[in-house]
């Protein structure tokens, strides 16, 4: 574990900083983006900060990533009558701006090339 400032994620998992929470596990929970880049923007966070990306999920902790991908099924199913585009970005270059494992559930009206920059 890295001994770096704790992530905003950290931080609102910790309840220092606020968020618009729409479901919470005890080992996972879920927020709306601040920035969205659909209708239904929202954030699927483990609640450990152990791994940086999805691929360090995947490796150390499949149970908790095959968690992330269900509650953002329960979330689509709740905010987008299923349809959905769950979005992992790993590295810098890929767009990671926050190195705490997260997943992006996009849905409302998306079309193919919708999202691009």
């Amino acid at each position: 574990m890295s001994t770096a400032e704790p992530s905003i994620f950290t931080r609102i998992i910790a309840r220092e900083i606020p968020a618009d929470i729409v479901h919470e596990t005890d080992t996972v929970i879920a927020f709306r983006d601040i920035a969205p880049k659909a209708p239904v923007h929202v954030l699927v966070v483990p609640k450990t900060p152990r791994y940086r990306d999805v691929g360090e999920l995947a490796a150390g902790d499949p149970a908790l990533l095959a968690e992330v991908v269900a509650v953002a099924n329960l979330i689509a199913n709740e905010h987008a009558d299923g349809h959905f585009r769950l979005v992992f970005n790993t590295g810098a270059h890929a767009g990671q701006t926050v190195f705490h494992v997260h997943a992006h559930v996009l849905a409302g009206g998306l079309t193919e090339g919708s999202l691009a920059h």
